[in-house]
């Protein structure tokens, strides 16, 4: 495997960009800012080899950015509802940033900071030492993200954690992924399949409402293949209040510490390339990029449309402190936290 490291410099200090290559010559980058996916470049069809990964010109602009793009959010990936956090009858008050509720850790959260950064066999080691207090959530955390690149085209996320009091851990990958390339358009013609029976329904602020809803017979059914677009602008409320999906799906027969193969399956219809990510989560939330236009330059030097990618988040239950119904993603001192993420890109 080869990996060449280049530096950047940004108002926050050096970026370090990893780039992990192949046998064949297909590749990943991964960025110190924010433990971030900034590039994925494998095969389609013909062989040829493209873009998959959404993604900036400038590795400085991935700061602060609105969609998040391929970074690891954190402490609390997702919506906290009103930013209200009780461990063991104490309150903890959040940052307020998505409208009446806290998203991805807060305002800074752990996507907006520089990670150490070294390389193992075959990839990259970021870590992130989050102190107490920080955006006001409990306990000094230190946070592991390792990425690892084979030769048949898998990227595997290893993501640990460990407190030093009782907290909230709840952390994904970002990456928007558009299996045409890049900079092809529209992924609302690419066939998503989901491993889950259920989904959570939401209230108007995107909030999980407690509910396990079975998806069957709603736009949410993703059972069996079916193109993103197709049900996305049906009469139904809440595709509405997101201005498409966002929405976290229910993985069937999940089990802590248990790896769900083909989770979710993502097929571009014309690059004949497919992504199968299996994830040891309970959820997985899908946004459809329905806030993209705006962000910063791509490397075409033009900013995305809306739908112009789409986020497959494996998590925890968005607001699960507050829903005891719900998978605990407390972490307590001297217990781990340890979850994979598993990317593996091939073809029809």
């Amino acid at each position: 495997m080869k990996i060449t490291q280049t530096t950047v410099n940004s108002p926050e200090g050096t970026i370090s960009l990893f780039r992990i290559e192949n046998k064949g010559g297909a590749s990943v980058e991964v960025s110190s800012l924010g433990a971030g996916i900034t590039s994925v470049i494998v095969p389609d069809k013909t062989g040829k080899l493209g873009e998959v990964a959404l993604g900036y010109a400038n590795p400085a602009d991935y700061m602060a950015d609105g969609p998040c793009m391929g970074k690891i959010p954190g402490r609390y990936a997702n919506r906290i509802a009103k930013g209200h956090l009780e461990i063991d009858g104490k309150s903890y008050q959040l940052n307020i940033n998505n409208g009446p509720n806290a998203l991805h850790g807060g305002p800074t959260g752990f996507q907006n900071h520089i990670w150490e950064a070294s390389l193992i066999p075959n990839g990259v080691r970021f870590i992130y030492r989050a102190k107490d207090g920080e955006e006001n959530y409990p306990g000094n955390l230190t946070v592991t993200a390792e990425y690892t690149w084979s030769d048949d085209n898998v990227l595997t996320l290893t993501l640990k954690g460990e407190t030093d009091a009782k907290t909230v851990v709840n952390l994904t990958n970002h990456a928007y992924f558009n299996l045409e390339g890049a900079d092809s358009g529209s992924v609302l013609k690419h066939k998503l399949q989901l491993k889950a029976h259920k989904y959570l329904p939401t209230d108007s602020t995107q909030i999980p409402t407690g509910e396990f809803a079975p998806v069957e017979g709603t736009p949410m059914d993703f059972l069996e293949p079916k193109e993103i677009g197709k049900d996305i602008n049906a009469d139904f409320e809440p595709l509405k209040i997101g201005k498409g999906y966002d929405h976290c799906w229910v993985i069937d027969e999940w089990q802590k510490g248990k790896l769900i193969e083909d989770a979710v399956v993502l097929e571009a219809p014309s690059s004949g390339r497919i992504l199968t990510i299996s994830s040891t989560q309970p959820g997985v939330q899908i946004y459809t990029g329905n806030w993209l236009s705006g962000c910063p330059l791509n490397k075409s030097g033009k900013s995305y449309n809306d739908y112009d990618g789409v986020a497959i988040e494996m998590q925890g239950f968005p607001d699960a402190p507050n829903k005891p119904q719900f998978p605990s993603q407390e972490l307590k001192p001297g217990e781990p936290y340890q979850e994979t993420i598993r990317f593996a890109f091939g073809i029809a």
